[in-house]
């Protein structure tokens, strides 16, 4: 009998975007489960609450079947101990992504040696949007439903 093959992709998702569910969607045909485990992350300063955050996730992954959606408050080694889960997924866009990405990865893998973790890129029609990006575009009362999933866009409209 195979074991499970479990992923953590974690992030502050804050808001998840098309980019983020291009990710899920496509390391959803790799793994067998894909725990989307949203960050308190306060040193970020998060525009929406973490219980928005993690409504914004379920709603945008309702249709995935093998995805599930967690906060987490904890080193992540403790969460991939917790959820015996040693895969983690990371998206990169950018070459500067890649430097922070690869730094994280070392430092957990220092922390739990058999922890791997899985780059993936976005589509190119995704490679531009970040959550930074739709952030901005929301402060200046801008157009992002091309940005965001459609009941994203509604819960987004509901809070501000």
């Amino acid at each position: 009998m195979s074991k499970i093959r479990r992923a953590i992709y974690p992030g502050t998702f804050d808001p998840i975007t098309n980019g983020h569910l291009d990710i899920i969607r496509r390391a959803s045909h790799m793994f067998d489960e894909i725990i989307v485990s949203v960050a308190v992350s306060q040193e970020k300063k998060p525009m929406f609450s973490l219980e928005q955050r993690i409504e914004m996730v379920k709603t945008a992954t309702k249709n995935y079947p093998s995805v599930t959606v967690i906060g987490f408050n904890s080193l992540l080694i403790d969460l991939s101990d917790k959820l015996d889960a040693n895969i983690i997924i990371r998206g990169l866009r950018a070459v500067s992504d890649f430097e922070y990405e690869l730094q994280m990865g070392y430092a957990n893998t220092s922390l739990k040696e058999e922890l791997e973790t899985v780059y993936l890129m976005p589509s190119l029609q995704h490679a531009f949007v970040s959550s930074s990006v739709v952030r901005s575009i929301l402060h200046f009362d801008g157009k992002i439903d091309h940005l965001v999933h459609d009941d994203v866009l509604k819960l987004i409209k509901c809070t501000l």
